[in-house]
Formats: C-alpha cells, sequence, structure tokens
C-alpha cells in the first residue's frame, strides 16, 4: 500500500481537522444535528473531540442550521468557527466553505482531515489511522510516499470508502470546485481514484449517520461509553446512508 510521507523537513506537517456540522435535521424533525444530545452534551462537542483525540490540533468547524443557538450551547474552545449560510444547499457548500476557511490559516495548514458531525460511531483510533497514513508518521504509515500535500487518503469499512478522508492542500482548489449539493467530494475522488491510499478502519468504527428518528437509538446506545477505548467492536447492523458522498 502507498501512502505519504512528509519530506520538507522544515516543520512537522499540520493535519487540521475539519468538522461540517451544518446540517439541519430535516427528517430528525427540524433538530440541528450539531446539537443533538450525546453523552448530555451537545454531538458538536464529542466530534471536535474526537479530531484531537486523533491528532488534530486545529479543528475548523462550519456551521449552519441554529448557528447561534450551537454557538451559545457548545463549549468549542479553541476551534474556528465558519458560518455557511447557504448549508441549506447541501454538504458542499459546507465543505467549500470550511477548505477557504483552512487555506486562509495562518498556521500554514498542508492537508485536512474531513468528518460529519452525525458519525458517532467513527471514533479517535479510526482518526490516528487516517491521519498518520496521509503524513507518513507512525504505525500507520508506508516509506513509499508523497508529500503530505499531495495526499489522498480514506478510511475503508469491508471494502468501502468513508469517513474520515484526507485531502492534502494541493487537492482543495480542485475539491471545492467540484462540491455542489450533496455530494461533497465524491466526483474529485472519482477522478482520482488511484491516486487515494485506502485505510482500513474495520476493525475500530463503523460509519453510520444519524439522519432520521430511529437512528437516534444509537446515540442512546453509546450513553457512558467511549468509542475510543471499548474493547470489541460494535457489530450491529450496518445501514447504508442515503447520503454517500465518499462511497463508491
Amino acid at each position: 500500500m502507498t501512502t505519504t510521507v512528509d519530506r520538507t523537513g522544515e516543520h512537522p506537517p499540520v493535519v487540521a481537522g475539519l468538522l461540517l456540522a451544518a446540517g439541519g435535521g430535516r427528517r430528525l424533525g427540524g433538530r440541528p444535528k450539531a446539537l443533538l444530545p450525546h453523552r448530555g452534551r451537545p454531538l458538536v462537542e464529542h466530534a471536535v473531540a474526537t479530531l484531537r483525540a486523533g491528532g488534530c490540533e486545529v479543528v475548523h468547524v462550519v456551521l449552519g442550521a441554529s448557528a447561534e443557538a450551537v454557538r451559545e450551547r457548545a463549549e468549542l474552545p479553541g476551534c474556528v468557527l465558519v458560518d455557511n449560510p447557504e448549508w441549506a444547499e447541501g454538504m458542499g457548500s459546507s465543505l467549500r466553505a470550511g477548505l477557504a476557511s483552512l487555506a486562509a490559516d495562518p498556521r500554514g495548514v498542508d492537508a485536512v482531515l474531513v468528518l460529519l458531525v452525525d458519525q458517532p460511531g467513527i471514533g479517535a483510533a479510526a482518526v490516528t489511522r487516517v491521519r498518520e497514513a496521509g503524513t507518513g508518521r507512525g504505525p500507520h504509515a508506508d516509506l513509499e510516499a508523497r508529500t503530505v500535500r499531495e495526499a489522498l487518503v480514506a478510511a475503508v469499512y469491508d471494502g468501502v470508502r468513508d469517513r474520515p478522508v484526507l485531502f492534502g492542500a494541493a487537492h482543495w482548489a480542485g475539491i471545492a470546485e467540484l462540491a455542489t449539493g450533496d455530494r461533497g467530494a465524491r466526483d474529485y475522488l472519482a477522478a482520482h481514484r488511484d491516486a487515494i491510499t485506502p485505510v482500513d478502519c474495520s476493525d475500530v468504527a463503523e460509519p453510520y449517520d444519524i439522519d432520521t428518528e430511529k437512528d437516534l437509538t444509537r446515540l442512546e446506545s453509546h450513553q457512558g461509553s467511549h468509542q475510543e477505548s471499548r474493547q470489541e467492536p460494535r457489530r450491529e447492523p450496518y445501514r447504508k446512508s442515503r447520503r454517500e458522498p465518499y462511497r463508491e
């Protein structure tokens, strides 16, 4: 497997976390997904904690539906909060807003690791694996590599691509150009299929979405537990989402 390694020698690569948290929860009765309760706190807080525990010190969070309420109720210290007034157009607009914010970050971000707010089955272990594959550092890295700014890495579950995904900065402009509606980066990844490094995360995470009232039981089942420290992965049936921006 070919992954990426940083050869600049100037500084450790900066991999930022980008959390897309703008969804309005249309099939959840209009409840913003960022504010869904999870272990007694808004879901957005847990997603941010997952990115940080996975090694992303820089985190940008894209807000949309009920953005002011999210700012008031969620504790997100140190995060760059990005408002997306076009959030109702779909995830593509949030991805574009997030990439624009990252490009302007003075800390010089080399790559971004993208996560959705409504995937609590993805924990720090999966984030770490994808990040290490993208930077060429750690036990999940490979020495045959491109630079981190050219990296394209995606988690794989039973052979199917999903989140988290990592985009080197060299790809951001192309991704933003094609990110429309709810397709996100799907078209760009399809066009660069051969450049993607797959990272198997089937044993440490499950990429289900919280989209419907029935899905809310997934949050309830997590009460009092921590995804990162569980001894065995849960093997509940995996339901494919209607929204599949990274899957083939």
